[in-house]
C-alpha cells in the first residue's frame, strides 16, 4: 500500500511570515490573498502534525483539501495555481 498517495493542502488566514513559515519546514507555503496555502503534507499521519501545529500557534484554519485521489484532479491543478 502507497502511503504518500494523497496528499493534502492547508488553506490557514492571514499572511504567514519568516518565523511562523519555520514551524512548518517541509511544507509550501504560498500567499493566496489575505489567506496562506500550505501544501506539501504527505499523508494522514503529517496532516495530524500539521494540524496540531496551526491549532497551537493560534492559527485559524480555513480549509484541508485531500488533492490526491479526488474525481477532477486537473481541476484541483487550475484550483491551485489560480492567481498565478
Amino acid at each position: 500500500m502507497n502511503l504518500t498517495a494523497t496528499s493534502y493542502q492547508i488553506r490557514v488566514r492571514g499572511h504567514l511570515g519568516a518565523t511562523l513559515r519555520r514551524a512548518f519546514p517541509a511544507l509550501h507555503a504560498e500567499t493566496r490573498g489575505q489567506d496562506t496555502l500550505l501544501q506539501g503534507v504527505a499523508d494522514q499521519a503529517a496532516l495530524h502534525g500539521v494540524l496540531a501545529r496551526i491549532e497551537t500557534l493560534g492559527l485559524e484554519l480555513l480549509e484541508v483539501r485531500r488533492l490526491a485521489g479526488e474525481p477532477k484532479t486537473s481541476r484541483n491543478h487550475r484550483t491551485r495555481n489560480a492567481g498565478t
